[in-house]
């Protein structure tokens, strides 16, 4: 398995958090939080980067929130700039672990989606129901299929960190990297035994 070495620098560099600025603020240019950083915007990413490059940067606490669109869902919310810190980490590890997903893998990644889902969800319900024709359930030649629906209840507050930093380690030989992992998943951790 190919491993990734001294990839702490494309994460962290000043173009890398240009670009993840830009991705975080999709969308949200009128949030006051947005507005906030972009006042100074070229000293707060500048502050951002030597904190990264010096390895002094600490991630606030998440603002957790109740949600009710109709379920009721808790929300945790990360400050922006570690929103920032996210997207440069996603910027060069998405490519990396995206071509080891299943195809059928559709949450969260480029070119695919809810409308792709679907549409791969309808062509194989047209292959195990002879092309959407449903000719009686004596038909020999009509094929049974299943589908399963399923959803891990708070499954991001219970992802056992060490497990993930070990698969993450399998591919990123890079110490600084999962040691800035390891921060994030830290502060998440953090904020919730503050909440209990």
């Amino acid at each position: 398995m190919k491993t990734y070495n001294c990839i702490y620098d494309e994460i962290i560099s000043f173009e890398n958090l240009i670009l993840a600025w830009m991705n975080c603020r999709k969308g949200k240019t009128k949030k006051q939080y947005v507005i906030e950083f972009e006042k100074e915007l070229f000293y707060n990413l500048m502050a951002l980067h030597y904190e990264l490059l010096y390895q002094t940067y600490k991630p606030k606490p998440l603002k957790i929130f109740i949600l009710r669109d109709p379920k009721t869902r808790k929300i945790s919310k990360s400050d922006f700039r570690d929103r920032i810190v996210h997207h440069a980490i996603v910027n060069v590890l998405e490519p990396i672990f995206d071509k080891t997903f299943i195809y059928d893998s559709w949450a969260n990644r480029i070119g695919k989606g809810n409308i792709y889902a679907m549409e791969r969800f309808d062509n194989f319900v047209r292959k195990v129901s002879s092309n959407g024709k449903t000719n009686g359930i004596f038909n020999l030649s009509q094929i049974k299929g299943y589908c399963l629906k399923a959803d891990v209840k708070h499954y991001f507050d219970t992802v056992n960190h060490e497990i993930l930093l070990n698969i993450i380690s399998k591919k990123i030989a890079d110490e600084k990297v999962i040691c800035l992992i390891r921060n994030l998943l830290n502060a998440n951790f953090e904020s919730q035994r503050e909440r209990e």
